[in-house]
C-alpha cells in the first residue's frame, strides 16, 4: 500500500537509530509497506546497505553523489506502492503524520499531500535557530512568490503522492539537489494536481546539511533553471510505449 523512500548520504548511523522505530510504528498501525533506502554515493564501505538489509528494506545505490533530488527520484520511480512518501534519514517528523497523509490521499482523494511547517498547528520553527528560521522564511516567501503558486513551505522534508502522480512528476524532474522539492511542486501545479498542506510536528532535530548562504544562492539559480526548463518544454508528460 505504502512505499516510503528515504534518501541517505553518510547516513548509516542515523538510519540504524531511526528505522527500527519507524518499522514498529508501521506494523502497529497495520500499514502494508515497503521502505526504500537510496544511498547517494556514500563512501561508507557498504555500511548503509548493511543497515538497510538488516531492517528488511529495499536498497538502491548511486555510484557517486548526485544529490537528494536524484536519490528521491530513484526511489520514487522504483517504488511499487499505491501511495509513495519520502522523508529524510533522521525521520524528523512524528510518525503519526504518516496515517494522516494516507487519509488525505486515500479517503479525501488528494493527489499530493505535503507537510507545511508554517501552518498554525505545526511545531517546528520554535525548535530551530533564529538564523535558520529567518533564512527559511525569506527563501520560502521568494519561492512562493515567483515559482510555487503561494505555497510558502516547499522544503518541508515529508511529501506523499499517489503512485500515478509520482510516476508522472518524477519521470520529468531534472534538478538533483535541494531545489528538487521546488521543481516537483512546480510541475505538480502546472499539471493542476490537487495538493493538500498538513501541519507537522518535529520529532527529532539532527540539524541540517544545508549551507545557508551558498545553498540559498544555488537554489535561486535553480529557480530560474526550473522556469527555463518549463519554457523549453522539458516537463512535458512522458507517454508510455506499449
Amino acid at each position: 500500500m505504502l512505499s516510503i523512500v528515504i534518501p541517505s548520504y553518510k547516513g548509516s548511523c542515523t538510519l540504524a537509530k531511526t528505522l527500527p522505530g519507524l518499522i514498529i510504528f508501521l506494523r502497529q498501525e497495520k500499514i502494508e509497506h515497503e521502505i526504500i533506502i537510496v544511498d547517494d554515493g556514500s563512501p561508507d564501505h557498504g555500511a548503509t546497505k548493511e543497515v538497510a538489509l538488516a531492517n528488511q528494506c529495499l536498497f538502491y545505490q548511486h555510484e557517486c553523489n548526485k544529490g537528494k533530488g536524484a536519490a528521491v527520484k530513484t526511489g520514487m520511480l522504483a517504488a511499487r506502492g499505491e501511495y509513495r512518501l519520502f522523508t529524510d534519514a533522521d525521520i524528523p517528523f512524528e510518525y503519526e503524520a504518516i496515517p494522516r497523509f494516507l487519509y488525505y490521499l486515500d479517503f479525501k482523494e488528494f493527489d499530493i499531500v505535503i507537510g507545511d511547517r508554517t501552518l498554525p498547528d505545526s511545531v517546528y520553527f520554535a525548535k530551530i535557530s533564529p538564523l535558520r528560521k529567518v533564512a527559511s522564511n525569506i527563501f520560502s516567501f521568494f519561492v512562493a512568490r515567483f515559482v510555487a503558486g503561494g505555497f510558502f513551505d516547499t522544503q518541508c522534508g515529508i511529501k506523499a503522492f499517489k503512485a500515478s502522480v509520482a510516476q508522472d512528476i518524477f519521470s520529468v524532474t531534472r534538478i538533483r539537489r535541494f531545489s528538487a522539492d521546488i521543481e516537483m511542486l512546480y510541475v505538480a501545479l502546472k499539471r493542476n494536481y490537487d495538493i493538500k498542506r498538513l501541519p507537522v510536528r518535529l520529532r527529532f532535530n539532527e540539524g541540517s546539511s544545508v549551507r545557508l548562504v551558498t545553498d540559498s544562492i544555488i537554489m535561486v539559480i535553480d529557480i530560474f533553471r526550473i522556469r527555463w526548463n518549463y519554457t523549453l518544454g522539458r516537463y512535458t508528460k512522458k507517454t508510455r510505449v506499449l
